[in-house]
């Protein structure tokens, strides 16, 4: 594995603007990795603009320690060198302030044609799926969900893998897209008339798990060397069109880690006038504390079954997935939308090592303002937080402490979009996790995740 290149913290502006992985080392201890598309200004953004828990700690405790970075050619490099480094060294601030489920990993079923699939457990080391015992094998922890599900789909245009629970009887349009083998291909009619076909796609499927897998383990070169390998020896048996198919894997193999994108860094991106925006949203919450964290909150349910809350979290104006939490409501099956947003406040303001937000806007009118209210309250160190609610029908903002509340639309252009997409980020995340516990709920029970 990669060494870190080390610089003092008084010479940031020497790290590269480049591709990467970065940590923060105090003594001979790494406290905290990262990935980055630009390494020099990310470490800046830690350093200047605190907003995580663990970098206002950092800061507090006087961090004089060094800074360390390497370079990688990729931003699928980057973020398998970011999952290895932090699996082997286990950096305080990585563990300390994230909660373990938020981490994700790629399972792999042994089976014939193997089935992979992302997660965020690895309890289940075994499923019994079509009256067969499967073994589920690993890798991971990834931190970056949204940049590994982008990986993954990037990695199977080159390594065609399958996906489905248990096959069906005709092949689906991933095979048409020349993203999965099709072993259901077998089982019809055209696929028995293929000589050996079989053995083939059973060849092929465990082949590409085995590389894919090795590379989201240790990166491209081991790969590359062995594709290489077996091209060589292909040729030499004289079957050149395997060396030729050989051939282009490796060509879009290079390619593809090259030129994929699959993170964003938003604040290098960052268009808003965030400065005039908070100003104006300190003014509507009349609080004299800067507002740089805010919380939005949305519940879902049906007649009160299967009820879920969200918690979303936007930094100076932009969304960070990082701080997002889903609740599963555990009060009985009443179709109770104040009593259920209470609950997920309640257990919210219970997490004192989740960072506290300068704002939190709710999802509904005076009601859910009150509601949100009483929960706060009982929690010491959660009083002073100013509440805001946006009620759906008119878009009317109730605001703590006020006995009127404002239309949306008289406030300014930028303020106006960010309440709006703070709300209906909120309903996002709270409707596609009651959607997710609805489809497991009809699921057979012998499905494993």
């Amino acid at each position: 594995m990669e060494k870190f290149n080390f610089l003092n913290k008084d010479k940031i502006n020497q790290l590269p603007k480049t591709l990467g992985v970065y940590t923060f080392k105090k003594g001979a201890k790494l406290l905290y990795i990262g990935k980055a598309a630009n390494i020099r200004e990310r470490v800046k953004n830690h350093m200047q603009r605190p907003v995580a828990f663990w970098e206002q700690t950092l800061l507090r405790q006087g961090f004089g320690g060094q800074v360390g970075y390497i370079k990688t050619d990729s931003e699928i490099e980057a973020l398998i060198l970011e999952a290895n480094l932090i699996k082997k060294y286990q950096p305080k601030y990585n563990v300390v302030w994230r909660d373990d489920k938020n981490y994700f990993f790629v399972g792999v079923t042994k089976e014939a044609f193997p089935q992979i699939f992302w997660t965020h457990q690895t309890k289940i080391k075994q499923s019994t799926i079509n009256n067969q015992q499967l073994t589920i094998n690993y890798v991971g922890p990834f931190v970056d969900g949204k940049a590994l599900k982008q990986t993954l789909k990037v990695l199977r245009k080159v390594f065609p893998y399958r996906t489905c629970r248990s096959l069906p009887k005709w092949p689906c349009l991933w095979y048409q897209l020349g993203r999965c083998l099709a072993p259901c291909l077998l089982e019809s009619k055209l696929g028995k008339l293929i000589p050996g076909g079989k053995t083939q796609i059973k060849k092929d499927s465990q082949r590409n798990a085995k590389n894919l897998l090795k590379i989201l383990e240790k990166g491209k070169i081991q790969v590359l060397k062995d594709l290489k390998k077996e091209m060589k020896a292909a040729s030499a048996f004289q079957d050149f069109e395997k060396a030729a198919k050989i051939r282009d894997q490796i060509g879009a193999l290079e390619k593809v880690l090259a030129h994929a994108k699959v993170f964003e860094e938003f604040y290098l991106t960052q268009k808003i006038n965030w400065l005039q925006i908070q100003k104006i949203l300190q003014q509507i919450s009349k609080t004299k504390k800067s507002v740089a964290r805010i919380e939005a909150y949305d519940v879902s349910n049906i007649q009160g079954k299967l009820a879920t809350g969200a918690m979303v979290t936007f930094i100076n104006g932009l969304p960070d997935k990082n701080f997002y939490r889903k609740f599963r409501i555990r009060i009985s099956d009443k179709p109770d939308d104040i009593a259920m947003l209470k609950e997920v406040l309640s257990r919210r303001f219970k997490h004192p090592e989740w960072p506290y937000p300068d704002l939190v806007l709710i999802d509904g009118g005076i009601a859910q303002l009150n509601a949100a209210r009483k929960s706060k309250i009982q929690n010491p160190k959660s009083k002073k937080i100013p509440l805001i609610a946006l009620a759906k029908r008119k878009n009317e903002l109730y605001i703590e402490g006020q006995k009127k509340p404002i239309l949306l639309k008289s406030l300014p252009r930028e303020v106006f979009n960010l309440i709006l997409q703070l709300r209906d980020e909120a309903h996002r995340f709270a409707i596609s996790y009651h959607r997710k516990l609805r489809e497991i709920d009809l699921r057979p029970k012998n499905w494993y995740y």
